[in-house]
C-alpha cells in the first residue's frame, strides 16, 4: 500500500475534497440515489461550497483529509453529535474514500483519527449515519463494532430514503 498522510483539511483542499465527494457519491450511491441527481453532481460547484464550509466550520467540528501520492483520496468530518442525543456525544458527519482505494485501511485510519480528536474534545461516544441501502458502508461500520441503533428518513434527489445510525457507546474501542 502507498503511504497515506492524514491531516486537518485546509482551504486549499476544497477542490480535492469536492472531487472525492462527487466521485464517491456517484460510485457508492448509484442504484440507491436517483441517477438524475448523481449525474447532476458537479465537482466545481461542490468545491466552491467546500471552500466556504472550510472557512465556517461550526465550533469543535473538523475536516480531515487522507492524502495518497500528494492528492486528497479521502476525507471525514466530525464533531459534537448534532441532535443533542444523550447517549452519543460525538458524530462523524461524513466519511468518503475513493472507490479504487477502499479496503486498504484509509477509512479505518480516518475513523481512528476522528475518534482521537473527538475524545480530546471530551466526546467519548460516537454516532455515524449511513444510507440503509449502502450495504458496503454498513458492513464497514459493523466490522468496526458499530451497532445499528435507529433509522430516520432523509430526502435526496426528490426521493425519501432511509438512513441508519451506527453507534459506539465507548468509541475508545476504535483507537
Amino acid at each position: 500500500m502507498r503511504p497515506v498522510v492524514i491531516r486537518e483539511a485546509t482551504a486549499g483542499d476544497a477542490k480535492g475534497i469536492a472531487r472525492v465527494h462527487t466521485e464517491t457519491w456517484k460510485s457508492a450511491y448509484r442504484g440507491i440515489v436517483p441517477n438524475s441527481y448523481l449525474d447532476g453532481l458537479d465537482a466545481a460547484a461542490s468545491g466552491i461550497r467546500w471552500e466556504k464550509r472550510l472557512d465556517t466550520q461550526p465550533p469543535n467540528w473538523f475536516v480531515l483529509v487522507a492524502e495518497v501520492d500528494n492528492r486528497v483520496a479521502a476525507w471525514a468530518t466530525a464533531g459534537p453529535e448534532r441532535t443533542a442525543d444523550p447517549a452519543f456525544t460525538g458524530e462523524i458527519g461524513g466519511l468518503y474514500v475513493l472507490e479504487g482505494l477502499q479496503r486498504q485501511g484509509i477509512g479505518r485510519a480516518l475513523v481512528t483519527e476522528c475518534v482521537r480528536r473527538l475524545q480530546g474534545l471530551a466526546l467519548p461516544s460516537l454516532l455515524i449515519w449511513v444510507l440503509k441501502d449502502n450495504l458496503p458502508a454498513r458492513a464497514f461500520y459493523e466490522r468496526l463494532g458499530g451497532v445499528a441503533i435507529r433509522e430516520q428518513p432523509i430526502a435526496i434527489g426528490g426521493v425519501c430514503l432511509i438512513e441508519v445510525a451506527y453507534g459506539w457507546r465507548d468509541a475508545s474501542v476504535l483507537l
